[in-house]
């Protein structure tokens, strides 16, 4: 047992939990943490991004890259808030990450003092736990239970935030090794299974909808081995695009509001429902009344509080995805439906996909990535058209190489998380998706890809339009373009030059797969302007609040 200051007990626990990569931004009352990372520089790894908000995208972002817990840092009052928008993203999508703030000392919490502010407070409604530490003897134990918290049952961003004095106290430290992490499986009931399995069995239409928690159980093999045992069809949430390999006959694509026909139409045929790690969110299901009318549902989920919240269900196993789908397909017998798969190639010859891969647009500009990059890059996104397009027409093939904002649908996440995604895996090739209306929020970060060379490329489809705002205003505003038009004069190669980058643009094909050769064979940050029509739009398309059924596409608004 040694004695340590409040700040190397911060940097030790990191290193106890195995983090090499920490997100931040220094300020007065955090100085001491940062004089102590100073020291471990060797060990643990400080990105030093443009802003914290970009810290906390980037933390988000390696989690979602890596599998385990971002880590990212801030001083108190303005830094710790500008924090917030992070963490609510992580939270929404169930991302494992622990933010660490300092506060001002004791002595002068709840006076108003210079920049204070009750961050644990804030960040409540939006963190498995919030944490303010106010004895440097608690410290320890706080920061290893906030990291324990992050990743049990359903993941999810932790604050602890640190008054300056415990920074610069001395306590006892003892070295202690990370509690394991066990899936969570007493919740799971024999009774539940038993329904389950009988539901399953019975079924002559079963399709199976994957979330964003097969990935987070690490169960993608087990869903595989699932469906194909059950012989059915498989679309998934946005979150859960990456869960089952989409160039499978069995995927139709994703499901909801700019999900495919396929998948929209064919799970209201369905006669039952199998849905794993999804939250029955509003821009998946449509109108939730309405939702699968033709089929029982199965719900398989690590959070109890997800069980018919949204959608009642008629039958739930409570636990982990990993472990549910192996216990459920290691009894189930293995059965051969082709009247329901050959309905379901039938859905697909008769609602194929329409883009047009030879005009430069959205769809185009993502195909083109699939085929240089032979479907292996890890893809990050804004929010928006883009956002959709790259769900659309990139073939994810393996977890963790979609990572996007979805619940939260934050504006701005993209260069962060692709950061983060990148220093997470290094050996991929990373490309954030974005329009300009998300870049230009905080495109910032790309000063910190320059600063540190860290190679991504930007992808910029600039139509010079809020794109999805728009496409609402045309289609349900009678064309009332209110403050959705970019008609300015920022030029993004410009501002990539001056932001130490590399800048490209593209208003062609041609160009374009050049452009993005070019950028993987540097090596280094790169932006591209894709210059697209500011007309384009994403289809198909399940109107807000409207049923699955009623999916449009732009060769029904011509009849």
């Amino acid at each position: 047992m040694k004695q340590l200051t409040g700040s190397e007990i911060i940097i030790e626990c990191l290193k106890e939990q195995g983090v090499d990569t920490v997100f931040g931004y220094p300020g007065g009352t955090i100085l001491n943490v940062y004089d102590a990372l100073y020291k471990h520089q060797d060990e643990i790894h400080h990105v030093l991004t443009s802003h914290e908000q970009g810290a906390s995208h980037a933390a988000d972002g390696y989690a979602r890259a890596t599998g385990k817990v971002g880590v990212c840092m801030a001083t108190s009052g303005p830094g710790a808030t500008n924090l917030v928008t992070g963490i609510a993203t992580a939270y929404m999508d169930s991302i494992p990450m622990v933010a660490i703030t300092a506060n001002v000392g004791v002595s002068l919490l709840g006076k108003d003092s210079f920049q204070e502010v009750d961050i644990a407070g804030v960040v409540m409604p939006i963190t498995k736990h919030s944490f303010i530490v106010k004895n440097v003897h608690e410290l320890a134990d706080t920061i290893r239970r906030a990291f324990k918290i992050a990743q049990t049952g359903r993941p999810g961003p932790v604050l602890v935030d640190v008054t300056k004095d415990v920074t610069a106290n001395v306590a006892d430290f003892e070295p202690k090794a990370p509690e394991p992490i066990e899936r969570k499986t007493a919740t799971i009931k024999a009774d539940d299974l038993d329904k389950a399995i009988h539901m399953i069995e019975k079924a002559k239409r079963p399709f199976v909808l994957a979330g964003g928690g097969v990935i987070t159980a690490d169960a993608c093999k087990e869903l595989a081995k699932f469906v194909e045992k059950i012989d059915a069809p498989i679309c998934n949430t946005l979150m859960g695009k990456g869960a089952f390999d989409e160039t499978s006959d069995r995927y139709t694509g994703m499901l909801g509001m700019h999900g495919t026909k396929v998948s929209n139409f064919g799970i209201n045929m369905a006669d039952l429902v199998v849905v794993i790690g999804a939250r029955f969110s509003d821009r998946v299901i449509g109108n939730a009344n309405k939702f699968a009318s033709n089929a029982n549902i199965i719900h398989i989920d690590v959070d109890e509080a997800e069980i018919n919240k949204n959608i009642l269900v008629d039958c739930s196993v409570v636990g982990d995805a990993k472990e549910v789908l192996k216990m459920i397909s290691t009894r189930i017998k293995a059965t051969k439906r082709p009247e329901w798969m050959k309905e379901i190639e039938e859905l697909k010859a008769k609602y194929p996909d329409t883009a047009d891969f030879t005009k430069f647009s959205g769809p185009s500009i993502i195909n083109k990535i699939y085929e240089v990059t032979k479907g292996e890059a890890t893809i990050t996104t804004d929010v928006g058209q883009h956002q959709m397009w790259a769900a659309q027409y990139y073939k994810y093939t393996s977890p963790r190489t979609f990572i996007s904002s979805g619940g939260l649908g934050t504006m701005g996440y993209g260069v962060g998380a692709c950061i983060g995604a990148k220093l997470g895996k290094k050996d991929n090739v990373t490309i954030n998706i974005a329009g300009d209306g998300c870049f230009r929020m905080n495109m910032n970060e790309i000063a910190t890809a320059a600063r540190y060379n860290i190679p991504i490329i930007q992808v910029v489809i600039n139509n010079h339009v809020l794109g999805m705002v728009r496409q609402w205003q045309t289609l349900f505003y009678e064309q009332r373009y209110s403050n959705t038009v970019l008609n300015d004069n920022v030029d993004f190669v410009k501002v990539a030059e001056a932001l130490g980058a590399t800048g490209i643009r593209a208003t062609n094909l041609e160009e374009f797969e050049a452009a993005i050769k070019k950028a993987i064979e540097l090596n280094a940050p790169v932006v591209i302007d894709c210059i697209i029509d500011q007309d384009d739009k994403v289809w198909p398309m399940v109107p807000a609040g409207q049923p699955l059924e009623s999916c449009f596409d732009d060769k029904d608004l011509e009849k």
